[in-house]
């Protein structure tokens, strides 16, 4: 029998797997999709700077355990496997189009300070000076101030999540790919089991058995873990991207104003994303968004001679009702554990939620108190981190 059984093949169920196979035990990761087709290709692999302050709320806390363990991850990953993840502190760039922008830029900026992180107040001129793309939109009034953040990191997330299944692969975690879970006995507190459909046309079925499982299938989850005695909102939120080919790179580091963005890549394109969309499952991409996206480009770069659009693609991130991830074992199933609902931290988080889960299945003493993230808890909807939020923010945006 399998040690560990892990339900979802993005990158918190493929980071949960390499932790517990690099501990010795035996993993089978059952993959709904192909790593294209998951929220954490999808990414953008925008890292916000993440001090840990004695003052952080405990999702903070999260993002900064991860964020140190990123680092040693990714010399990990190179040496292991030969990919670079371009894990890089770029640095980040957060504008303001006009007055009411400014006013909010003011009051990230005291919250950047509080939490102990580098952010520096930028004139129009400052900022044409440091990214000189951004001039002409200075010069005609696009752009008033903005936040020069020095600690803002940018991950490459396809090549990321292709280093860890390959570490995973190599450590000897067995992941199924197209496992399509169509149920979950349990019978007398415990999972004895996952029913899965796999194979082309999930004509296959077959049980999957393990000592421990842990549930962490992304925007899926929150159906899943109903078989589990939890009801978790894992709601799924499209966001759309555009990917453009430059004839050179013309940004140095990744541009915020409000939800949308720009991150250069070292090989020369830009991404450029991104919407917060409640369609549901539907991962398809919308001409008028992809459209809206260039424009965006265009209204902060100029007209961007010789520029292609390369792809396009959208994800969907799992949400929650307060902003935070459910991380922990599951009260009615004493060998489940749950890991979902990252919304948009999932790949900033992925590294700590492997940590932390891979202790606790391991009968070990987390790092971080995981009360704040229990799968069973009452969370309250007026999180300024909500999905509601961010749904809100995006419709004023658009409005």
């Amino acid at each position: 029998m399998t040690d560990c059984c892990i339900i979802g093949g993005g990158i918190i169920g493929l980071s949960i797997a390499r932790e517990l196979a690099g501990r010795g035990l035996s993993v089978r990761v059952l993959s709904r999709d192909a790593s294209r087709d998951t929220a954490s290709w999808a990414a953008a692999g925008i890292f916000p700077p993440a001090p840990d302050s004695a003052a952080a709320s405990a999702n903070d806390r999260l993002t900064a355990y991860s964020d140190r363990l990123h680092r040693i991850w990714s010399e990990e990953l190179r040496a292991e496997t030969g990919i670079d993840n371009e894990l890089e502190p770029c640095g980040g760039l957060h504008l303001a189009a006009d007055e009411r922008g400014s006013a909010r830029l003011r009051e990230a900026q005291f919250d950047w300070h509080a939490k102990g992180a580098r952010c520096d107040w930028l004139t129009g001129p400052d900022l044409a000076r440091q990214e000189p793309a951004l001039r002409a939109a200075v010069e005609q009034g696009r752009i008033l101030a903005g936040l020069l953040l020095p600690e803002e990191m940018r991950i490459r997330p396809p090549q990321h999540l292709e280093a860890v299944g390959q570490s995973c692969r190599m450590r000897g975690v067995k992941i199924v790919p197209a496992a399509d879970v169509r149920a979950i006995d349990v019978r007398d507190g415990r999972i004895e089991g996952i029913r899965i459909a796999s194979g082309e046309g999930r004509a296959a079925t077959d049980t999957v058995r393990a000592d421990r499982y842990c549930l962490a299938a992304g925007a899926w989850s929150g159906d899943l873990a109903r078989a589990l005695g939890l009801h978790i909102e894992t709601r799924p939120i499209r966001g759309q991207i555009a990917l453009l080919r430059l004839p050179r790179q013309v940004l140095t580091r990744v541009v915020n104003v409000g939800l949308e963005y720009l991150v250069p890549r070292s090989d020369g394109r830009l991404l450029v994303g991104s919407t917060i969309e409640d369609a549901g499952f539907d991962k398809a991409t919308t001409p008028q968004v992809i459209d809206r996206l260039i424009a965006f480009s265009h209204r902060l770069l100029g007209p961007l001679p010789g520029a292609v659009l390369e792809q396009s693609w959208a994800g969907l991130r799992p949400g929650s009702v307060d902003g935070c991830p459910f991380i922990g074992a599951a009260p009615a199933c004493s060998n489940a554990f749950v890991a979902a609902g990252h919304f948009r931290a999932g790949l900033h988080q992925s590294a700590g939620t492997a940590m932390l889960l891979a202790d606790l299945m391991t009968g070990r003493t987390p790092a971080l108190d995981l009360a704040a993230f229990a799968p069973d808890r009452r969370p309250e909807a007026n999180s300024p981190d909500s999905v509601q939020a961010y749904l809100a923010r995006a419709a004023e945006a658009s409005a």
